[in-house]
């Protein structure tokens, strides 16, 4: 999708993100005029285990109440802190906000300045499988329990009057459950967050002009399955070049983002 803006001219003039759009906005942020294939480097070359590395004791001991999470964050600490270019996120070459959940009230907060590493971990700490973020002396956890596609912040920046939605999508044509718990997880928080974007796509595109580039459709991998990035990234690249071209709908966009069955 970032290609395929790029592409047509259009760069981003602020940057807001939530979850793994905020790794993916903390890069274009700290590299404003780098190409995109850069990102598409980085993408290709992740396994599972470089996000959620396999540790049978750790696991054990969550199950038993001994441990917050399942995995360890350090390796996608290490990942965020080896492509992060600016030190806070008040720093960042392009304006840069992201998006975390207050653990103790659930309010989900805008992120404009602080430690830029730790507060994209903290937009990233999906609960039960990364510990919670202190930033501080708050816990903060994954953006995307409160705002996935963060619209209402954008909107609500005084200097932006047109907003980009990236959206990820789900596993729209699934045949079977998916088989592990940590992929019928990800899969169950895919929907619930992709339906309150229906929802906010629908309330705020008559105040803002809003562009949402259609997630991928037909689709049937798994969130955790790293194996296949070559190959969304160009149907993505493919898919949003057609949608940009075309002239597209101002409004009703969130009819064709609705839960549907192939």
């Amino acid at each position: 999708m970032l290609r395929a803006l790029c592409e047509r001219g259009i760069r981003p003039d602020v940057v807001v993100g939530t979850s793994v759009g905020a790794l993916n906005g903390a890069w274009l942020a700290g590299h404003p005029d780098a190409p995109i294939d850069d990102l598409v480097e980085v993408w290709k070359g992740l396994q599972r285990t470089d996000i959620f590395p396999t540790d049978a004791r750790r696991g054990l001991l969550a199950l038993a109440g001994r441990r917050r999470s399942l995995f360890d964050e350090r390796p996608l600490r290490e990942l965020i802190a080896s492509h992060v270019t600016f030190d806070r996120l008040e720093d960042a070459p392009v304006p840069f906000h992201v998006v975390a959940v207050e653990v103790l009230t659930g309010k989900d907060v805008l992120l404009s300045s602080g430690p830029a590493v730790d507060s994209v971990l903290a937009s990233a700490a999906l609960p039960a499988l990364f510990d919670p973020v202190e930033i501080a002396g708050v816990p903060y956890m994954d953006g995307g329990v409160g705002n996935n596609t963060p619209i209402s912040h954008a909107a609500a920046l005084p200097e932006v009057d047109h907003i980009w939605v990236l959206c990820a999508g789900y596993a729209c044509a699934l045949t079977e459950p998916p088989a592990s718990a940590l992929a019928m997880a990800l899969h169950a928080l895919d929907l619930l967050l992709h339906k309150q974007l229906v929802v906010d796509v629908e309330r705020f595109e008559s105040q803002v002009e809003l562009h949402v580039l259609p997630p991928l459709c037909p689709l049937t991998i798994s969130p955790i399955d790293f194996s296949h990035a070559d190959e969304l990234i160009e149907r993505a690249y493919a898919a949003s070049i057609r949608w940009i071209d075309e002239d597209h709908p101002r409004f009703g966009q969130a009819e064709f983002m609705a839960p549907h069955v192939h």
